[in-house]
C-alpha cells in the first residue's frame, strides 16, 4: 500500500512538471540586446528577430505576438528560419506575417530558411516561399539585399541553411557593398567557417536554447558540433572578435514543452558606425 501511494505521488509530481513545462511554451520573453549603442538606442538600427516558429508546435497566437510588440519602434524584422515542416501548416503562417507587418518596420521584413523548412520540396516549398513574399517579406537564399539607413549602407546578407548543406557564403557575399554587414542565417554552426568574411553582426537560431535544458541542453545532442563545446547555446557571443546572436526560438519541436528555456523574441539595437563610439553589449 505504501508503494502504491509513493507511485501515485511520483505520477502527480511528474504530471505537474509536464504541465509547467508546457505552460512555459506560452511565456514568450522579449529580450533587448544593445550592441554598441546608448540605453535609448540613439543612432542604432532596431532589428526585431524571430526564429524557429515551428508552427506545428507554437503556443503563442498572432494576436499575442502583436500585443507584446506593438509599442516597440522597429526598423526591420529578421526571420531566421524553421517556420514549419508540414505542408498543411503553410496556411497558419499568414496570420503571423500579417501581425508582424502591422508593426510597420521602416525598412521591411527579411527571411532565410532553416533545416525544417527544407522538409518541404517542390510545389509545397515554393508555396511557403510565395507566402512569405506575398506578405512583403524579402526571402534571401545565399544573396544580399542592400538598403540605406540614415545615410549608411547596410548589407542584409542571407546565408542559406548550413545544417542541410545549402550554405554558399561566397555567393551570398557576391553583392555586398562597402557598409555594415548584417548576416541572417539559421544554423550558427556556420560562424567558425566565416573567417574570411566580415560581418558586423550575425543573427541565427536553430538551438532553441536547448528547449529541454536540464540537466544539460538535451535538444542540442545532435544539432551542433563546434559551438556547444564552448557553451555557445543561446544569446550573444563573439567568434574571432565578430559578434553573433543565437535566438532561443518561438516554437518547439518534438514534445511541446520547454524546461530551462523560454520562447524568445529579440530586439537588437545595433549601432551605426561612429569614430567616437566604442562597442558595448548589454542584454536585458
Amino acid at each position: 500500500m505504501t508503494f502504491f501511494f509513493v507511485f501515485l505521488a511520483i505520477l502527480l509530481l511528474l504530471a505537474l512538471a509536464i504541465r509547467k513545462a508546457h505552460r512555459n511554451t506560452y511565456e514568450a520573453v522579449l529580450h533587448k540586446v544593445q550592441v554598441g549603442c546608448s540605453e535609448d538606442g540613439d543612432g542604432a538600427i532596431r532589428i526585431l528577430q524571430l526564429s524557429d516558429l515551428h508552427l506545428e508546435k507554437l503556443s503563442i497566437s498572432p494576436n499575442d505576438l502583436y500585443e507584446k510588440l506593438k509599442e516597440e519602434l522597429i526598423d526591420l524584422i529578421a526571420l531566421t528560419g524553421d517556420f514549419l515542416d508540414r505542408e498543411e501548416s503553410i496556411a497558419k503562417l499568414g496570420p503571423y506575417l500579417t501581425a508582424l507587418k502591422q508593426l510597420n518596420p521602416t525598412y521591411g521584413m527579411y527571411a532565410v530558411f532553416g533545416n525544417h523548412d527544407y522538409v518541404l520540396q517542390g510545389e509545397p516549398f515554393a508555396r511557403l516561399k510565395a507566402t512569405l513574399e506575398a506578405h512583403g517579406c524579402v526571402v534571401l537564399q545565399n544573396e544580399t539585399k542592400t538598403i540605406t539607413i540614415n545615410g549608411q549602407t547596410v548589407n542584409i546578407i542571407g546565408i542559406d541553411d548550413f545544417y542541410t548543406g545549402r550554405s554558399d557564403i561566397e555567393k551570398a557575399y557576391a553583392g555586398v557593398r562597402d557598409g555594415i554587414n548584417l548576416v541572417l542565417t539559421h544554423d550558427p554552426d556556420i560562424v567558425p567557417h566565416m573567417k574570411d568574411y566580415h560581418f558586423d553582426y550575425l543573427l541565427s537560431g536553430h538551438f532553441h536554447g536547448g528547449q529541454i535544458h536540464w540537466p544539460k541542453p538535451y535538444h542540442l545532442a545532435k544539432m551542433s558540433k563546434t559551438l556547444t563545446e564552448r557553451n555557445m547555446i543561446k544569446g550573444y557571443h563573439e567568434w574571432d572578435g565578430k559578434p553573433f546572436y543565437i535566438n532561443e526560438g518561438l516554437g518547439q519541436t518534438g514534445v511541446n514543452i520547454r524546461i530551462g528555456s523560454k520562447p524568445e523574441v529579440t530586439l537588437h539595437l545595433l549601432a551605426l558606425p561612429s569614430p567616437t563610439r566604442s562597442r558595448t553589449v548589454k542584454a536585458v
